[in-house]
């Protein structure tokens, strides 16, 4: 499977005043998202909707991440970010599907979407006082497979993603005259030659002593073609989040 690589530039965070840490801060959160699918995959020329005809439904969506901001002038600070995706559902197929025929009626299949992503995102803090804003660049790591088997048969059709794309990033934090309340959002972007990733979220924060609790909305958008599968979902849905920062 081969890899896609996309190319950006990072000549405007560099041109960007910066503003840096006075310490070495540490921080990380956990957090559940409750997210519904919609959207398209292919595989050698047959489309199905993913939500109507495999009626995919999330199982577990979970998210780790942790940062590491520092004094030093010109270094970026360092994030990392894991999500896992996990989705499954039974539903019908009302014409063929790869490997999987349609001989009359419907066929009854069993259908797994397991979607991982790893995050390395280096950023400059722009702006750090009430309004917060980091700028910066992420490489991701894509890696999922969606499989649908005819259920009481054999029939079995696999589509991979596989792919390491560099995503535009920004940060924006902005704090209200309330103690420990702020708003804000993050987004990793890309779009090259047809395919494209869309990956932001906006919450609420609330902060005491060392501990951060969100609240908000994320939302994924995946365009991928490679060779004969394509994958073309939009996951949307609540999180919420809790972590430390040192």
């Amino acid at each position: 499977m081969r890899k896609l690589i996309l190319a950006m530039s990072g000549a405007a965070v560099l041109a960007a005043p910066l503003a840096h840490a006075d310490v070495v801060g540490l921080g990380a959160n956990v957090s559940y998202w409750d997210s519904d699918l919609s959207g398209k995959a292919a595989s050698n020329g047959d489309v199905v909707d993913v939500e109507n005809d495999l009626n995919l439904d999330s199982d577990s969506n979970a998210n780790l991440s942790a940062y590491v901001e520092h004094p030093v002038p010109l270094l970026p600070n360092v994030r990392l970010n894991y999500t896992s995706i996990e989705q499954s559902g039974r539903g019908e197929l009302g014409a063929n599907f790869d490997n999987i025929i349609v001989l009359s009626g419907v066929t009854e299949v069993q259908s797994d979407l397991d979607l991982d992503q790893l995050d390395l995102t280096l950023y400059y803090e722009v702006l750090d006082n009430w309004v917060n804003v980091d700028l910066g660049l992420t490489v991701r790591d894509l890696d999922g497979e969606l499989r649908v088997q005819e259920v009481n048969g054999t029939a079995v059709s696999e589509s991979e993603i596989d792919a390491v794309v560099p995503m535009g990033y920004l940060a924006a934090r902005f704090d209200l005259p309330f103690t420990g309340v702020s708003v804000g959002g993050e987004a990793n972007l890309i779009s090259f030659d047809g395919d494209s990733v869309y990956d932001y979220n906006a919450y609420g924060q609330y902060e005491i002593a060392m501990l951060q609790l969100r609240a908000g909305y994320r939302e994924i958008s995946i365009d991928y073609e490679d060779d004969d599968d394509k994958l073309d979902v939009d996951l949307g849905g609540p999180f919420l989040s809790a972590g430390v920062r040192f």
